[in-house]
């Protein structure tokens, strides 16, 4: 090659060189001035609203409208919180929030007691699920006040809170004086020998103490004897991705590693590996999952079932599969923002939903792709976790639907523990047949409104033969048949009595028991825990899954 033709090469490429930097140069110039471009027209608009709009502007209102509809435009879990939702924050990353330990819940336009903490302010003072709320300090709940009674129990440690309540079936309000704490919501909600060897945990949240939870629970089966383990991410929504890695590494060795997040941001791309020494790399696990599992929950089942160190059974997942991170704007307000996808040991990502342009997209089964676990069985991406023994759960019927739509569980729980003060201990608690007759009774002399399928196409015929004298002998069937609504509630009755005894069942022994109670119960009747008790006690089996390609 002539120096003449290597000086021109060089040339060209110093010219090409510079002209892309340049054209980057303006296409970040040409962002940059549509970015102030627009956010200077939607100042100018805001201003003209407030000068000339017939009414008031509230500029917070404003705002907040606006940037929740920007904010729609991506995706679900991109959220703005402004100072006065800071609480609600924090409550999502720590698990703490200052109250009393109770979740309400408006029924017929009257605020009740629907849940509460165990070993709680409101548990220690005596209050039940099903206390109907009167007055929070002096401020009646009959009163037009635009204040959240929510809002109203919240305050800060230590400071009184006076309650009025009206229990069900007693003649009178009874007052409660209760003292403010810091309410510490647990993640590991249950744990226990389950059978003989079978350590069972419930992992319901993942905020920042799950990890230390999750050991001291680990450690406590252990001195009792635990030879297997039921690990139950059931409905857990996720939380803090570090804890979903903590708890990973306590089954895994340190060095492993636990998921890998890729976004715009080169520099924030990071691969995480377990940092401290396991817990336990031996003991058999059973993951338990279902379409409510998601997000850090997801990623615990996930890493463990790419390595092979558990087996989960249960529904396939959600498919969350986007990392948050929180950013602090001015005024004492904050930004979570996507920033990035994770991917599983494997190589999986289990996002089920691409978001863009303000459209969500479900990810097809049809294009999953294929990658191998540590012993090279399939598993796919895209959609969530699919078991490796799908124990799929029936849909709801709609008459059950609407049975938890109008708490008609809940409420006949209240009028259960009027007329039984008692009941046996939550583990041996049966529902009699007796007892659904007399729900049947019940609910037919309630204000319970139910359509089946048939009712409303006979509802429709029936408006359709009203006027109509050639059909008149059909109209008098139809009414005869739209009568007898009582025989159609029994039979809807009947063809949901198992999963109906569950649901009352369990409404029932919470109203007594809380939710320790409800996990007694549950340990020796969900079918889902009790295939995963059978799974652990058949090694061969359990390891046959594991290794089969």
């Amino acid at each position: 090659m002539s120096l003449k033709k290597k000086y021109s090469r060089i040339s060209i490429c110093i010219i090409l060189g510079v002209s892309l930097a340049c054209a980057s140069f303006i296409a970040s110039n040409d962002r940059l001035f549509e970015i102030a471009k627009n956010l200077d027209i939607y100042a100018s608009v805001f201003k003209e609203l407030n000068k000339y709009y017939v009414d008031e502007v509230d500029p917070k209102k404003a705002m907040q409208t606006s940037v929740d509809a920007l904010l729609k435009s991506f995706d679900p879990y991109t959220v703005f919180y402004p100072e006065d939702e800071l609480e609600d924050f924090l409550l999502m990353t720590t698990g703490k929030y200052q109250g009393i330990g109770i979740q309400l819940s408006e029924i017929n336009q009257k605020h009740h007691i629907t849940f509460i903490e165990s070993a709680s302010p409101a548990e220690k003072a005596g209050l039940h699920i099903g206390d109907q709320l009167v007055a929070v300090n002096n401020i009646r709940m009959t009163d037009k006040t635009e204040k959240d009674p929510a809002l109203l129990m919240k305050g800060v440690a230590n400071s009184p809170l006076v309650l009025e309540i009206q229990r069900p079936g007693a003649q009178s309000t009874q007052t409660f004086t209760l003292t403010r704490t810091t309410v510490q919501i647990k993640n590991v909600t249950y744990y226990g020998i389950i059978q003989p060897g079978v350590g069972y945990i419930q992992l319901d949240e993942f905020n920042a103490s799950a990890a230390k939870e999750m050991k001291s629970a680990l450690i406590s089966l252990k001195q009792q004897g635990m030879k297997s383990l039921i690990l139950d991410l059931r409905n857990n929504p996720g939380g803090l991705l570090t804890q979903a890695i903590d708890i990973c590494n306590l089954f895994l060795p340190k060095g492993s590693k636990i998921v890998e997040t890729r976004g715009k941001i080169e520099e924030w791309n990071k691969s995480y590996e377990g940092l401290n020494a396991s817990f336990d790399t031996e003991t058999p696990i059973v993951v338990l999952i279902n379409k409510n599992s998601a997000s850090a929950a997801e990623i615990v089942a996930g890493v463990l079932q790419d390595y092979d160190r558990a087996v989960i059974i249960g529904q396939k997942s959600y498919g969350k599969g986007l990392v948050q991170v929180t950013r602090d704007l001015p005024f004492h307000t904050k930004i979570k923002i996507t920033t990035a996808k994770y991917y599983t040991p494997s190589g999986r990502c289990i996002q089920a939903v691409e978001y863009k342009n303000g459209s969500a997209i479900i990810h097809a089964d049809s294009i999953n792709r294929i990658f191998l676990t540590k012993n090279g069985r399939k598993v796919v991406d895209g959609g969530g976790i699919t078991p490796d023994q799908v124990f799929q759960k029936s849909h709801q019927s709609p008459f059950i639907l609407s049975l938890l739509k109008q708490y008609k569980l809940y409420l006949y729980a209240l009028s259960y523990r009027v007329k039984n003060p008692t009941i046996s201990p939550a583990a041996r608690f049966e529902l009699t047949n007796s007892d659904l007759a007399n729900f049947e009774n019940w609910l037919a002399q309630s204000d319970y409104k139910f359509e089946n399928s048939i009712h409303s196409q006979v509802k429709s015929l029936m408006t359709l033969t009203e006027k109509n004298p050639a059909y008149a002998s059909l109209h008098q069937t139809l009414l005869a048949t739209k009568a007898n609504e009582k025989l159609a509630l029994h039979q809807e009755i009947e063809a949901n009595q198992a999963e109906l005894k569950q649901l009352l069942s369990q409404e029932i022994i919470l109203h007594y028991y809380l939710q320790l109670g409800v996990n007694q119960w549950s340990n020796l009747h969900d079918p889902v825990i009790q295939a995963g008790v059978a799974l652990v006690q058949k090694v061969h089996t359990y390891q046959t899954i594991l290794t089969s390609k």
